[in-house]
């Protein structure tokens, strides 16, 4: 488990907080292995900051929970929650577990390589940089995955993470932005993705 920063408590719905918890331990698992099978760090730098999140968000799970329980009923019916919650905290701990071995540069055994060799979808995670020609522009002005195959499935803004962004979204300077598609869009993504007005325009 990921050292826990000082948390603000926050009124959030315990329900609001384990469909994050959710979203982003599944997330983190697929960047785990891609940071493992392409040997990314920026890759695996994403799933520690997600691996935080998810200890802050457990931690805030826990405060809503002890203070929705008004009875041993309520108490009861709450049980199940940090079960899950807990399970779900576990599995960021172990994606974070895989991350670690790439930052470490441990390294990972061929046969873990050839298990995820077949797979057909990369994953990328990229800056988006001052004047890009991507910022300040929503998810479908970019249209994406018509023109390259790629959707982004998570931007992270500061310390908090849009999972799963609507096509309204918009892209800001200074957002990182993972993305999901076919290794030549993800090429092509990442090229792009480095664009500025400026060499844009030259």
């Amino acid at each position: 488990m990921a050292r826990l920063e000082k948390i603000k408590y926050k009124p959030i719905s315990v329900r609001d907080l384990l469909v994050e918890m959710k979203d982003l331990s599944e997330l983190m698992i697929d960047l785990a292995y891609s940071a493992a099978l392409f040997n990314s760090r920026p890759l695996a730098e994403e799933v520690i900051e997600m691996e935080k999140q998810v200890d802050n968000l457990a931690y805030l799970l826990d405060m809503s929970a002890m203070l929705a329980a008004r009875d041993a009923k309520d108490a009861e019916s709450l049980v199940a929650v940090a079960v899950v919650a807990g399970a779900t905290d576990k599995i960021s701990d172990a994606a974070g577990d895989i991350a670690t071995i790439v930052l470490r540069e441990i390294g990972i055994h061929p046969i873990v390589r050839e298990a995820f060799e077949k797979v057909e979808e990369q994953l990328t995670r990229t800056e988006i940089q001052k004047g890009s020609v991507w910022a300040n522009r929503t998810l479908r002005d970019l249209e994406l995955a018509p023109k390259m195959g790629v959707d982004i499935i998570a931007i992270r803004r500061n310390k908090e993470f849009i999972i799963n962004p609507e096509h309204d979204e918009l892209v800001l300077e200074g957002d990182v932005v993972i993305a999901r598609g076919a290794p030549m869009g993800i090429e092509e993504f990442e090229r792009l993705a480095g664009k500025t007005l400026m060499s844009a325009g030259s």
